[in-house]
């Protein structure tokens, strides 16, 4: 247990960080799973949108430091690659 008032303050802005970082971790695989939703059904215009929406909210996690921003770029990359492979099929 923290004894020092700094050590209780240090411990309460890590509680909320640690909330903050688990929400936006959890939209993050939310926005994911809807543009892999997508493209299992093979609904070319819905995994566009959804990728669209996917895009900029893991850049965002990247920047927030909940990811690293090579992570975010790959997760990208990956997704957008299935979308062509999905749109040339």
């Amino acid at each position: 247990m923290a004894n020092t008032s700094s050590a209780k303050k240090a411990t309460r802005k890590i509680a909320r960080r640690t909330a903050l970082n688990k929400n936006r971790r959890s939209r993050v695989r939310t926005f994911i799973r809807k543009v892999e939703e997508a493209l299992a059904s093979g609904d070319k215009s819905a995994a566009q949108e959804a990728f669209v929406a996917a895009q900029p909210e893991l850049m965002r996690a990247a920047t927030k430091g909940v990811m690293h921003k090579n992570t975010a770029s790959r997760k990208v990359s990956r997704l957008a690659q299935r979308l062509k492979a999905l749109s040339a099929a």
